[in-house]
């Protein structure tokens, strides 16, 4: 089973998910910007994607990032929080499975979790 946290509203995200569905993998789809990940869960998929620096899991790039006086030079806690509390933060699609996790950017790299 792949936990996908998608936002249906972003072309990278919608095309992970149709390429995963088109491999037959079994899913559960998670909207994230509607059931945000809590702090434990971020940190369990910071461990699953093998610790790589907060920032990687983020979009440095959304207006909030910078509204919110966010730096890429952020200690990773204080990155992991503001994704905790604005989860429009969260790079996607992000998909788990099991101790292993990919950001699909591109898209084809979900696959390595089949």
């Amino acid at each position: 089973m792949i936990e996908y946290w998608h936002n249906p509203r972003c072309s990278k995200s919608r095309a992970g998910l149709a390429l995963l569905e088109e491999h037959g993998a079994e899913l559960a789809v998670r909207r994230y910007l509607e059931d945000a990940p809590s702090a434990e869960e971020l940190a369990a998929a910071r461990a699953a994607l093998g610790n790589p620096p907060v920032i990687e899991m983020m979009r440095p790039g959304e207006a909030l990032f910078k509204e919110l006086g966010l730096s890429r030079t952020d200690s990773d806690e204080k990155l992991m929080a503001a994704m905790a509390d604005h989860p429009r933060l969260i790079e996607r699609p992000l998909a788990i499975s099991g101790d292993r996790a990919v950001i699909g950017r591109p898209p084809e790299r979900l696959l390595d979790l089949l």
